[in-house]
C-alpha cells in the first residue's frame, strides 16, 4: 500500500507540475493576444477614420455629380464587373486572422460626364479600398478577442479548479503516507521494545 501510495504521489506531483506549466503558457498566450488586440484596436481606429472620411467625400461628390450629370450618366459610368477581394491570412498564437487584404478593382468605363463624375468614381474606389481594410481589421479583432476569452476561461479552469484539485489529492496522499510511515515506525519500535523485554526476562 505504501509503495502504491508513493507511486501515486509521484504521478500527482508530475501532473501538478504539468498543470502549473500549462497555466504559465496560457498566461503568456493571454498577454501576447492582448498585446496584438491592442495594436489592432489602434489600427482599427485609423482605418475607420480613413474609411469614414473617404465615404463622406464620395457621397458629397456623388451629390455634385447627380446635380451636374444626372442619374443616367452616373449609371453609365458604373463599371460592369464587380470588385474582388483577396484575403491574406496572418497567425498569432495559433489563431488565423485576415490581414493586408488586396482589392482588385474593375476598370472604369470612359467618363462621359463632368469632372465631378470622374472624381466621384475615383473617390468611391478609394472608399471601397478603405472599407475593405477596415473590415479586415474588424474581423481580425473579433477572432483574436474570441481566442483571448477562451484562453482566459481555460486559464481560470486550470488555476481555480484543476490545480487546487490536484493539490488536495496530493495533500491527502502525503497525509496518508505520513500516517503509514508513523504507524510502521511505531510498530517497529514496539517490536524492538518487546524483543528487548524478552531478552531481559531471559537473563
Amino acid at each position: 500500500m505504501t509503495a502504491m501510495g508513493r507511486a501515486a504521489k509521484v504521478q500527482l506531483e508530475r501532473r501538478l507540475e504539468s498543470a502549473h506549466h500549462g497555466a504559465r503558457l496560457l498566461d503568456r498566450k493571454q498577454h501576447l493576444l492582448a498585446d496584438q488586440l491592442e495594436r489592432l484596436q489602434r489600427r482599427s481606429e485609423t482605418t475607420q477614420a480613413e474609411w469614414e472620411a473617404l465615404a463622406t467625400e464620395a457621397a458629397r461628390w456623388l451629390r455634385r455629380s447627380a446635380a451636374l450629370d444626372g442619374s443616367a450618366r452616373i449609371e453609365a459610368a458604373a463599371p460592369q464587373d464587380t470588385a474582388t477581394v483577396v484575403v491574406r491570412w496572418g497567425n498569432a498564437m495559433g489563431v488565423s486572422y485576415p490581414e493586408d487584404p488586396q482589392c482588385e478593382l474593375p476598370e472604369l468605363p470612359a467618363a462621359g460626364g463632368s469632372s465631378a463624375l470622374s472624381y466621384a468614381a475615383s473617390v468611391h474606389q478609394g472608399a471601397l479600398l478603405a472599407g475593405v481594410r477596415h473590415a479586415s481589421v474588424q474581423r481580425a479583432q473579433l477572432l483574436l478577442a474570441a481566442e483571448l476569452a477562451a484562453t482566459r476561461t481555460r486559464q481560470r479552469a486550470v488555476e481555480n479548479r484543476w490545480i487546487p484539485r490536484l493539490e488536495n489529492e496530493l495533500l491527502a496522499i502525503r497525509r496518508q503516507l505520513d500516517a503509514q510511515e508513523l504507524e510502521e515506525s511505531l510498530r517497529l519500535r514496539w517490536a524492538a521494545d518487546r524483543t528487548t523485554a524478552d531478552r531481559n526476562a531471559g537473563d
